[in-house]
């Protein structure tokens, strides 16, 4: 159930119909190289900013803190009036 679910909607009907219409040791074979084939696949996903799974270094730039702006004194003392 969560081989499937991880698939989402789709997933859930594919592998469904593959146990409908086909004998049960040729649905697990088909789902388990599904499987991995898309875990190998899984390690050529580069996402800019981020080290790969094997190597390579993070890439994200520094934050600078926010700084709390200062209220204009005309605009508090109509505030307060």
């Amino acid at each position: 159930a969560g081989i499937i679910g991880a698939g989402g909607n789709s997933g859930a009907v594919a592998f469904g119909m593959g146990f409908r219409n086909l004998e049960y040791k040729d649905a697990f074979v088909i789902m388990g190289t599904t499987i991995m084939v898309s875990s190998v696949l899984s390690f050529f996903v580069c996402i800019p900013g981020c080290s790969r799974m094997l190597g390579g270094e993070d890439d994200v730039p520094a934050k600078d803190t926010l700084a709390v702006p200062t209220p204009e004194t005309d605009k508090v003392d109509d505030v307060n009036a």
